[in-house]
């Protein structure tokens, strides 16, 4: 049989950092001190070791060590000289600060965002998508509670895991963090909702723990919009209550004008109620709260129902990423493996939208993972994966070529 038609001269690994600017790169570690007394483990071999390492999703460093010992000969080709020692690695976690990565994932969502937003399939037919900025956060569990204090104890054992937590705002439009933070998951909420970081017009959804009248009546005064789900035992004085029914009769949505008092602070806001029906489960109201008075209550429920696409994203990593065992123990460690994921996370998803055919993340991951070192062109193969076997099919099914007629 002929060589595969996606043959290609450098492994998927190496195509897929080409968006990485190892130059740049380089400099944002000497920036930072990262670049001192070190002799050939530099900030861009970090972060290539760690970025193949939460590809492959692997446990440890004795199983980082022994696969790139085992593609030692491939590694030339995507920017690393020799095998990175389990030492090395290890003190390279505790030493490289996580500021580092930070930087270099944000660097890399401002450089190729608009490759996020040019993919239709991300974006909805609504004109105010572009517009909606969604806010949430996701707790990791960790081994102990002497780095990161958790919240709550096991319902089994009583005993109280460590958690960090991170805090997200993505754009609807593009699904991938634009800003993140990372605190213990004893820590509330709000202090990622920054009315000084939403501009005029903006939506911001969100969860019922973002709620805090003094930055919702922030958020009003700089015309802002914000979508949020109603607490059971919030205080407020009904100025103007109503009902939109159906022909049948029945509630359809029900709105409210209130205002919220505390202290000097008197927050005016709109609630719509609405009936929210899944399959197999039973009908249940759902209150939401907004500062917008002219949009169409169902135009604020989808809204909020878009919300979840955060959840999915927080989802999509946990399930396609090793983070529930860490590469080290301190918090620095623990930060940069987390920051390696987003990156990882952004690159692939950067992939995904440049791709004609359509993957699911998770199964474009896999794929990723089991090719990474092949060398294969990674635009045709993953455009068109069974090519080879067409082909070979195509070869089975002609007749074998007549002997008689070679010999003459």
């Amino acid at each position: 049989m002929s060589k595969s038609t996606h043959f290609f001269g450098q492994p998927v690994y190496g195509q897929l950092i080409n968006l990485l600017d190892k130059a740049k790169i380089l400099q944002i570690s000497r920036n930072l001190g990262g670049e001192r007394y070190v002799k050939s483990f530099d900030g861009f071999t970090h972060l290539l070791t760690m970025l193949y390492a939460v590809i492959m999703r692997f446990d440890s460093l004795r199983e980082i060590e022994t696969s790139m010992t085992a593609e030692v000969r491939k590694l030339h080709h995507i920017g690393i000289e020799t095998v990175p020692k389990r030492s090395t690695l290890s003190d390279a976690n505790s030493r490289r600060t996580e500021k580092f990565f930070e930087e270099v994932y944000r660097d890399l969502y401002e450089t190729n965002r608009h490759k996020l937003t040019s993919d239709s399939r991300r974006n909805g037919s609504e004109e105010w998508v572009k517009r909606l900025r969604i806010i949430d956060s996701t707790t990791i569990s960790l081994f102990s509670d002497l780095i990161f204090k958790g919240a709550g104890r096991h319902p089994k054992t009583g005993k109280k895991k460590g958690g960090i937590k991170v805090h997200a705002i993505i754009n609807a439009n593009e699904g991938v963090p634009c800003d993140v933070k990372f605190t213990s998951a004893a820590t509330n909420d709000t202090f990622m909702l920054v009315p000084s970081k939403f501009s005029e017009k903006e939506i911001a959804a969100m969860d019922r723990a973002y709620i805090n009248y003094e930055k919702f009546e922030t958020l009003t005064e700089r015309n802002v919009v914000y979508v949020t789900k109603m607490k059971r035992n919030l205080k407020y004085e009904t100025l103007i209550d109503f009902m939109e029914m159906t022909p049948e009769g029945k509630m359809e949505y029900r709105e409210k004008v209130i205002v919220f008092r505390k202290g000097e602070i008197n927050h005016v806001a709109r609630m719509v109620t609405y009936v929210d029906v899944k399959k197999g489960k039973q009908p249940q109201l759902i209150s939401l709260l907004t500062n917008d008075f002219d949009m169409r209550p169902e135009t604020i429920v989808e809204i909020y129902r878009r919300r979840w696409q955060i959840e999915l994203l927080f989802k999509q990593i946990k399930q396609n990423f090793p983070l529930r065992y860490f590469y080290g123990e301190s918090a620095n460690a623990i930060k940069i493996q987390i920051w390696v994921t987003l990156i990882a996370n952004l690159l692939l998803s950067i992939l995904q939208c440049s791709l004609e055919r359509h993957w699911s993340f998770s199964g474009l991951a896999t794929m990723v993972r089991i090719v990474l070192m092949y060398y294969l062109n990674m635009q045709t193969f993953f455009n068109k994966p069974d090519e080879d076997l067409r082909l070979m099919l195509l070869e089975s099914s002609e007749p074998p070529p007549d002997e008689d007629a070679k010999l003459q």
